[in-house]
C-alpha cells in the first residue's frame, strides 16, 4: 500500500482503511504522489490511496484504476467511481484545504480574508476549475472551518493511535 509520505492524509486514509475494515497491508511510504503513482503505475506496489488531483490525469487516461474516492459520496468529477463509504459504510477521508493567519491578526482582517475568499469561492469558473480536479469548494465562516479543523484533528488522532504511528 503505497503512500505520498508517512503521515500524509492518503497514509491517513490508508490506515483508516485498514482499522475499518480489518485488511492487513504494509504501508510503503514515498516522497511524494509523483514517486508514489510511478510504482503504482508499473506494478510495484499494488494499492494506495492519493488525491484525486495528483491521480485523476492517470484515471481518465486509464493508465489507473480508481477503485472508490475518500469523500462520503461520489464527486462529480469521477461520477462512475464509488465512495468507499458505499461498501465500507461510515468510511470518509476527503481532505480539506483552509487558509491560517497569525493568532494575533485583528478580526477585521479576517473578516475581510474570509469574505473575499469565499467571494472567489462562489464564481462559477473557480468552483469549475476546482470540481475538475475532483474536490469540492467549502465557503465557512473563521469558526465553522475552526470547529471542523477541531473535529478531523479528534477524527485523526483516533486513527493515528490505533495504528500506533509514531513521528519520525
Amino acid at each position: 500500500m503505497g503512500s505520498p509520505g508517512s503521515g500524509t492524509g492518503p497514509h491517513m486514509a490508508s490506515e483508516l482503511f485498514k482499522l475499518m475494515t480489518g485488511i492487513r497491508m504494509t504501508h510503503v511510504p514515498y516522497r511524494g504522489s509523483g514517486p508514489m503513482l510511478n510504482d503504482l503505475l508499473s506494478g510495484q506496489v499494488q494499492f494506495a490511496f492519493d488525491a484525486v488531483a495528483s491521480s485523476i490525469g492517470h484515471i481518465r487516461a486509464g493508465r489507473l484504476r480508481a477503485l472508490g474516492v475518500g469523500d462520503a459520496k461520489r464527486i462529480d468529477a469521477l461520477p462512475d467511481v464509488p465512495a468507499v463509504a458505499e461498501f465500507v459504510p461510515g468510511f470518509e477521508a476527503g481532505g480539506t484545504q483552509g487558509l491560517g493567519a497569525p493568532r494575533n491578526t485583528p478580526i477585521e482582517i479576517i473578516d475581510r480574508l474570509n469574505r473575499e475568499i469565499n467571494a472567489g469561492l462562489a464564481d462559477p469558473r473557480i468552483r469549475a476549475r476546482i470540481a475538475d480536479l475532483g474536490n469540492a469548494p467549502l465557503a465557512l465562516s473563521p469558526a465553522e472551518y475552526g470547529k471542523l479543523l477541531a473535529e478531523e484533528t479528534e477524527k485523526w488522532a483516533k486513527v493515528i493511535r490505533a495504528a500506533n504511528i509514531k513521528a519520525e
